[in-house]
């Protein structure tokens, strides 16, 4: 992994902060949750109304819940809201009624296989109502009457989103995309939140090549919002990134985009074996998380995902196992390094045409050779200016260079650094 910086430590206290809010695809929680994102990087946010057509879906009711209970008949709450979010069913509709346990089993949700956790369960688009706990829990309830309340409402309002934009030198555009809808979930997905709030506080200590668009959104119905409502600027989208799942102790696992060869694709399989990192390249499947909407066939856009353990891949996921416990500081600081580290490729590669292509030229009179005399990889800077030199036909990248040749991309980069400034290669 990286070294450790003081990021791991931040991101994993932005982590904490995060995790007792209360998340659904709309409602108060998104909000709250995207007002301490502020503080961090400073967001556009959006307010969609109930009832707005977007692509083939329409913006739902707002949801938002005050608190939720069972309680036995001596008043004792059973299963409680306030004791963690997961315990009622997303988007419940309001409850308050007396009921033997015989018939609330049919509202109630639990692991078998892992008595001791509470799973994760939602409702969007069906009205129902139902708490979740741990089948413990359940086992040790005895037959009797239950108070059930569900304090919760359902109404026309808006779906939230934010945006943050890193300014480029250019007006193409890399998205970066993270959901802001679940709950009390550490790795899925507060950890992908605070690893792209962080990656954008290190953009804007540069100015890059791209401009940077980091999206967050309720999962879904939130990019499809986003979508629908920037059907002009998606022309611009010439890569992205969405990420999830980015704290756990698992290894790095890319997804490809639809394509499969989108320039984003390339970097990370690039990037990737040269950092030496335990990691894993998966096709393309449209199943996961937000990457299947940007490579919807209508777009197709060269969006990849990068997760530790990719979706539904730990025992933890979607349950309170997936808890501050099982994400590290240690963990996100290195997918947040990975990330700049590909991005740093993404934004230096370049095309460039040779304007002394007929035989080599001569580098020593410019100065070049004698600019790498005492360098311990001096033989390896010189072959890659030849490497430069010689595939710079506008037709391939510096990326291209790197593959063909075997050689660092970043020795490859400088290399082009040094011939661009000696006059003899242009972009």
């Amino acid at each position: 992994m990286a070294p450790m910086t003081d990021s791991g430590e931040e991101m994993y206290a932005l982590v904490e902060r995060l995790y007792p809010l209360c998340r659904s695809i709309t409602g108060d929680g998104v909000r709250a949750t995207l007002e301490i994102v502020d503080e961090y990087v400073p967001l556009r946010v959006h307010e969609v109304p109930t009832g707005t057509q977007v692509l083939d879906w329409t913006v739902p009711q707002e949801w938002n819940i005050r608190d939720a209970y069972v309680a036995d008949s001596a008043g004792h709450r059973v299963v409680d809201f306030a004791a963690s979010s997961l315990h009622v069913l997303g988007y419940s509709v309001p409850v308050s009624a007396t009921m033997p346990l015989a018939e609330l089993r049919g509202h109630l949700h639990t692991l078998p296989d892992q008595p001791g956790w509470v799973p994760y369960r939602t409702s969007y688009y069906k009205p129902e109502w139902g708490f979740c706990l741990a089948q413990e829990t359940l086992d040790a309830m005895p037959d009797g009457d239950y108070e059930v309340r569900i304090d919760s409402t359902l109404a026309d309002g808006h779906l939230t989103y934010a945006e943050h934009v890193v300014p480029g030198q250019v007006s193409d555009e890399v998205i970066v995309s993270s959901h802001v809808c679940h709950p009390s979930l550490a790795n899925d997905n507060l950890a992908g939140i605070a690893v792209a709030a962080f990656l954008a506080r290190a953009l804007v200590e540069r100015t890059p090549y791209y401009t940077y668009r980091f999206i967050f959104a309720p999962g879904t119905i939130g990019a499809i919002t986003w979508l629908a409502r920037n059907a002009e600027r998606v022309e611009r989208v010439k890569h992205g990134l969405v990420l999830a799942c980015a704290g756990d102790p698992g290894r790095l696992t890319y997804k490809q985009s639809r394509r499969g060869d989108a320039e984003i694709d390339r970097v990370m399989r690039h990037v990737l074996p040269a950092s030496e990192r335990p990691h894993h390249i998966t096709e393309f499947t449209p199943y996961g998380y937000d990457e299947r909407q940007y490579c919807s066939p209508g777009f197709d856009l060269g969006v990849g995902s990068l997760s530790r353990t990719p979706y539904a891949g730990y025992p933890e996921y979607h349950t309170s196992a997936d808890n501050l416990d099982l994400v590290s500081p240690e963990a996100m600081e290195d997918t947040l390094a990975l990330c700049r580290e590909a991005f740093a490729v993404l934004d230096r590669n370049r095309r460039y045409v040779n304007l002394s292509p007929y035989g080599e030229p001569q580098l020593g009179r410019r100065g070049l050779y004698d600019a790498l005399g005492g360098r311990s990889d001096t033989q390896q800077a010189q072959l890659a200016m030849l490497w430069v030199l010689n595939l710079s036909d506008g037709e391939h990248s510096l990326l291209d260079v790197a593959e063909r040749s075997g050689l660092p991309f970043g020795a490859v980069a400088a290399a082009a650094d040094a011939l661009h400034g000696a006059g003899l290669i242009k972009a």
